[in-house]
């Protein structure tokens, strides 16, 4: 995959999509079709996952997009038309691709959560435990400053062991659900295929 260059021709005609979609555009350069679809994977290509360096490519610039403007991925290539059929067949991978994504995404914060609220759980009782060994502890000692450092220590020890649920409802949770909002933006971009310019084709073919 070559990164996007400006062009010396006119673009050809844009196979598929709106052509005329305003918002944020990605140009991706291949050779072929084929080069966006993982090689290892024996699905049909409609049925094929993307390639992880194009998805990660589209990721990273889907994540720096602005927001509320709609997305535009344009696929130009460089040794094969385009035709509406493969168009077609590209932006229907496109959109299953990070839909499912978006799926598998929003599972794993549903997963997330549950764990956060066994832990939550499991957390709480833990420092009421903790509370009470301490108390019944400390009031086996006749000195008052061992006493009060075993409580502390217990209540100390319960504490932490609500630091994870606390990280999970305070800060784990929302760069996933921000993930999955990304992926349905991707799943409802325009994708466009282009046909390598004429001259640029035939410069190829030499």
């Amino acid at each position: 995959m070559n990164e996007p260059s400006a062009a010396t021709s006119p673009p050809a005609p844009a196979v598929g999509g709106d052509s005329a979609a305003t918002g944020a555009r990605l140009e991706l350069h291949v050779a072929e079709l084929r080069q966006i679809f993982n090689a290892m994977d024996p699905a049909p290509f409609r049925e094929r996952d993307l390639d992880p360096e194009a998805v990660a490519y589209i990721l990273d610039w889907g994540r720096e997009a602005p927001a509320g403007e709609p997305l535009a991925l344009v696929v130009h290539l460089g040794r094969e038309p385009a035709t509406p059929a493969n168009a077609s067949m590209l932006q229907g991978a496109v959109h299953t691709y990070f839909r499912l994504r978006a799926v598998a995404t929003r599972r794993q914060l549903r997963q997330l959560f549950r764990v956060g609220r066994v832990s939550l759980v499991i957390g709480v009782a833990f420092l009421g435990a903790a509370i009470v060994i301490g108390d019944f502890v400390a009031g086996h000692f006749s000195k008052g400053a061992y006493g009060s450092l075993i409580h502390e220590s217990f209540v100390i020890g319960g504490w932490v062991a609500l630091w994870r649920p606390l990280e999970i409802f305070l800060y784990d949770w929302w760069p996933i659900r921000a993930e999955a909002r990304l992926h349905d933006r991707l799943s409802a971009m325009d994708v466009q295929l282009r046909s390598a310019a004429p001259d640029a084709a035939q410069g190829s073919a030499a």
